[in-house]
């Protein structure tokens, strides 16, 4: 079996895998990647390809056989395709080579717009694609490509690539439920920027819906106790019940994502997606529409959303790591879905942590393996752990940390809603404040009562004998299920609602719920209009400083990742470093030895949206020494947080203390 251009396919035969991958050359011809030595064979189209290696003896290991139909039963809200295209198969993209094509132009200031906005008639796509074409540059593509005309409503989405910095995928609506995609790829990053806010500038111009700038978010985390939900759950995603929770007015409006995460959860994957959605629809009597659903045995993460949004929604991703017995088992472990909402990236992680009291020290561990392994968010960002790696970050599910008091204490505190002593003896707060586990993570204020372990049937009586093969287990009464969240500096997260419902009763845990108002970036087009400058600009630091905890005395260098950035960027190594403990070192970079950045788009507005990421790794292997996140254009010194922030999670690896950071325009 072949697969399409850029995707490679492994296939068994005789107790053996071969893998097979095809491959676009420099004037894009198709070519299957052979061993060093072996004559390639080109073809003009994918076509002609296949029908070669129909035939035996042409150096595959069997003939093609048989193509893969395609499933037309789907539901279209499951078929639709939210990825960014890089790891599906897709026709060979259009590529733009015209050095003074209007997108030139538009780089220097776009002075095209007014042209285009001067106009009575609504502007389409189809003009400005001619006048690409008509330039003395060239569109590549087949010759019989059919170019229909798209009017400005038709763009449904624009799906910059991440991998490829220079590559574009626009969305158009063919018909009704109907979409086609075409990728486009541009010779710069600017000149893809470029297009972009013509496009959107356009849109702008005569759409009757703005782009959102705040977003509801909801998150719900319940252990289902292996049992099926009852008929009605209803107060768990409306936020009624104990805690903190949403005022009548706000309760009556919909989110316009929702997250939910389930630990023993004994339905099957559809089944629960279904009951999801019918209940939403019950009460919002809105259709929501899937986004992404991953499960690891009875772990399970989803993620719905309105239908309004489904094209702001791309790059979806999915993940999971096992934390049971020897990280083999997935009775233990997490499920993440992460996606881009326009220009905001996010993550979800779901996760079921070692239970017992006394082992601490192993959901520590379970949250360090999970945090390295999940593979989530851009790849490029892989070394970075996931909490680095999106704008927003949330983390839930039954955490399992317990509370450190007697039994009858805790029961005392309780009935006397005294919640305050509780939190203090909390192992999930306590290991936070000794910077063991989520590090800047944030959470809002527990006022509801501990949601495990209850009576089941009931939420009057706690029962904290638990009878297990190797004896009877002491369970107390504990806040097991959490929400927690970490965002980019300089971002906008308000928790409105955090607390559990009170009248579901199947489980032994009490569904978790959390209402979130999140602030996201649209594709960006500044509000002063169009630009009258094409001068540049510029991030340059002035000096870092970093205190290594290490006995090496190697040289580091830096790297600095932003999708404001056409590539990342490293620094030289340290020109200066000293020590008065043999333990840790203090290493320095100048002005003279640190990259100046120059970010694809000039505007302030812009720059002041974007963050920086960076990492400090030595010379001698190339390891991580730590991260942290900068914001783009504010600058300013670092703060001790920002101290913290630069830990490095794995155990017996050094971590980084940045220090002064400068930011200069």
């Amino acid at each position: 079996m072949l697969s399409p251009p850029d995707i490679p396919h492994a296939r068994r035969f005789q107790k053996h895998v071969h893998t097979y991958r095809i491959l676009p050359d420099d004037e894009d011809f198709l070519a299957v990647q052979t061993s060093q030595g072996v004559q390639v064979r080109r073809f003009k189209t994918l076509s002609e390809l296949i029908a070669l290696y129909l035939q035996p003896n042409q150096g595959l290991v069997c003939t093609l056989l048989f193509p893969v139909e395609r499933d037309k039963d789907k539901d279209p809200a499951e078929d639709r395709d939210y990825s960014d295209g890089e790891d599906e198969p897709s026709p060979p993209p259009f590529l733009l080579r015209s050095p003074h094509s209007e997108v030139d132009k538009v780089l220097g200031g776009l002075e095209i717009l007014a042209k285009v906005f001067d106009q009575q008639s609504p502007p389409m796509v189809s003009k400005i694609l001619q006048q690409v074409r008509g330039t003395q540059g060239h569109v590549v593509r087949d010759a019989q490509e059919d170019w229909n005309t798209f009017t400005h409503d038709k763009i449904r989405q624009l799906i910059k690539s991440q991998r490829v910095q220079n590559k574009l995928g626009i969305v158009f609506e063919k018909e009704k439920d109907k979409t086609q995609r075409k990728d486009f790829v541009f010779v710069s990053a600017r000149k893809r920027e470029a297009f972009c806010q013509l496009l959107q500038l356009m849109k702008n111009k005569h759409s009757q819906q703005d782009e959102p700038d705040m977003i509801n978010i909801f998150i719900g985390t319940w252990n289902m106790g292996s049992v099926p939900p009852p008929k009605n759950i209803t107060s768990w995603f409306t936020c009624k019940g104990l805690g903190k929770t949403l005022d009548e007015v706000t309760v009556a409006i919909p989110h316009d994502i929702y997250v939910f995460g389930s630990q023993e959860n004994s339905l099957g994957d559809r089944e629960w997606v279904d009951v999801l959605r019918a209940a939403l629809r019950d009460v919002t009597e809105v259709e929501y529409r899937p986004v992404a659903m991953q499960s690891l045995w009875n772990i399970k993460v989803v993620v719905l959303v309105k239908p309004e949004h489904e094209n702001r929604i791309s790059h979806v991703g999915t993940s999971s790591v096992k934390t049971g017995i020897a990280n083999t088992l997935g009775n233990k472990g997490a499920v993440g879905i992460s996606f881009m909402f326009n220009g905001t990236s996010f993550g979800f992680v779901n996760c079921h942590l070692t239970s017992g009291s006394e082992k601490t020290a192993r959901r520590n561990q379970n949250y360090l393996d999970i945090l390295r392994l999940l593979s989530l968010g851009d790849k490029q960002l892989s070394s970075f752990d996931i909490s680095l790696r999106f704008t927003h970050l949330f983390w839930f599910g039954d955490l399992n940390y317990r509370l450190d008091m007697d039994i009858q204490e805790i029961l005392n505190y309780i009935s006397r809603k005294e919640l305050e002593p509780l939190l203090k003896v909390d192992q999930l707060n306590l290991e936070k404040e000794k910077h063991k586990v989520f590090l800047r993570f944030g959470e809002e204020e527990i006022t509801f009562p501990p949601t495990y372990r209850y009576e089941r049937g009931s939420r009057d009586t706690y029962v904290w004998h638990k009878q297990k093969p190797t004896g009877v287990r002491t369970n107390v009464p504990s806040w097991c299920d959490r929400i927690l969240w970490k965002s980019y500096p300089e971002t906008h997260v308000n928790c409105n609602a955090y607390g559990c419902t009170d009248d579901i009763v199947t489980s032994d845990h009490s569904p978790v719920f959390g209402s979130f108002e999140v602030g996201v970036t649209s594709q960006f087009v500044s509000k002063k209009g169009l630009s009258k400058s094409s001068e540049q600009a510029y991030i340059e630091f002035e000096s870092i400083e970093a205190i290594v905890k290490t006995s090496s005395r190697t040289k580091f260098f830096i790297e600095f990742y932003s999708t404001c950035l056409e590539e990342f960027k490293k620094s030289f190594e340290n020109d200066s470093q000293s020590s008065d403990n043999i333990n840790f070192l203090k290493v320095q970079w100048s002005s003279r030895q640190l990259p100046t950045l120059k970010p694809i788009l000039s505007e302030i507005e812009y720059l002041q949206d974007q963050h920086l990421l960076l990492t400090v790794k030595s010379l001698d292997g190339y390891e991580s020494y730590g991260e942290c996140p900068r914001e783009g254009a504010r600058g300013g010194d670092i703060t001790e947080e920002d101290l913290e922030e630069a830990g490095v999670r794995d155990p017996g690896h050094k971590r980084v203390l940045l220090e002064s950071l400068q930011l200069r325009k």
